[in-house]
């Protein structure tokens, strides 16, 4: 017990330390502590909680009102009512039976008409009274036939087997072929109803008369080629494959589209070439006088 008075100063000199630590500045470990010595400095009591909360994140906006990032996402979506300057509608066509079966397809076409280009080969619009796309030649009834305008997609099922883009009737852009099983089968880019490649040549120089169309494909010429009269009818039309002439080729009189002659080659680049023969000869009032081992009345119609 001799130690006794030694443990007892050696207590007495701990607490004093402790005691000196206490009296030093405040260790502001909490809200409330950090609220109450600012309120004694005359601080308001919220101030003093904004100040002190260093756990969570800061919540100030930094976008100047009406103007976050949906409101700009939303600016930037194009919108469904116009394509390329166009007012534009949508619409669709169901057909075929209903589930895998059905055919659906969604388009957009222009409310208020307007010409496609006279050159183009093909014009496409919704037929509104058979409610179906179709193609139509010369002059057509403008409150039947909607100028398709805009995105295109044709779906079997749940499955997307065509689709593309029209532009005032024509083709254009992209335009991709599927089968059911989502394999892709073809790719073309258009440009206004022509392929994107093809090789356009004028009548002097004069870019609003086209006088032929020569389609390329790969670097070779491949499609549908046009040769037009200086008039802007369609002279000739038929098939290219990897260069050569296939199919059927037909020469067309000058006015109305209407069909002269038609020419039979090689079905595919793959057959036996031979020389075009005759297939089919039309008078100028669109009477067949020849079809090829069935038909010859071409003497009485010059007669006539």
């Amino acid at each position: 017990m001799r130690h006794t008075p030694y443990l007892v100063f050696i207590s007495i000199i701990c607490i004093f330390i402790l005691a000196l630590g206490g009296c030093g500045s405040a260790k502001y470990n909490s809200d409330y502590n950090l609220s109450r010595a600012q309120q004694k400095k005359g601080v308001k009591t919220d101030q003093a909680l904004a100040a002190s909360d260093t756990t969570l994140p800061s919540v100030e906006n930094k976008f100047p009102a009406g103007d976050s990032i949906t409101e700009k996402r939303k600016k930037s979506k194009p919108s469904k009512r116009y394509f390329m300057g166009y007012r534009v509608k949508r619409g669709f066509v169901r057909s075929g039976s209903r589930g895998d079966n059905e055919t659906l397809e969604t388009f957009s076409f222009l409310p208020v008409f307007e010409e496609p280009n006279a050159y183009a080969p093909r014009k496409y619009y919704f037929d509104t009274k058979n409610r179906k796309i179709a193609n139509a030649f010369g002059e057509i009834d403008q409150n039947r036939y909607k100028v398709l305008h805009g995105p295109y997609k044709k779906k079997i099922g749940d499955e997307v087997v065509e689709e593309g883009y029209y532009y005032v009737g024509t083709k254009h852009l992209r335009w991709e072929r599927y089968n059911k099983n989502g394999i892709l089968l073809d790719k073309s880019h258009f440009d206004k109803g022509f392929l994107r490649d093809a090789v356009v040549k004028y009548y002097n120089n004069d870019r609003s008369k086209i006088k032929e169309v020569i389609p390329y494909t790969y670097g070779q010429v491949q499609g549908t080629y046009y040769r037009f009269y200086e008039n802007g009818q369609v002279e000739w039309t038929g098939q290219y494959e990897k260069g050569r002439k296939v199919g059927v080729w037909i020469k067309n009189y000058d006015f109305r589209n209407r069909r002269h002659y038609e020419y039979q080659y090689p079905k595919s680049a793959y057959d036996e070439p031979f020389e075009p023969y005759l297939l089919k000869q039309y008078d100028r009032h669109g009477t067949l006088v020849y079809e090829k081992d069935k038909l010859d009345k071409r003497a009485s119609a010059d007669q006539r």
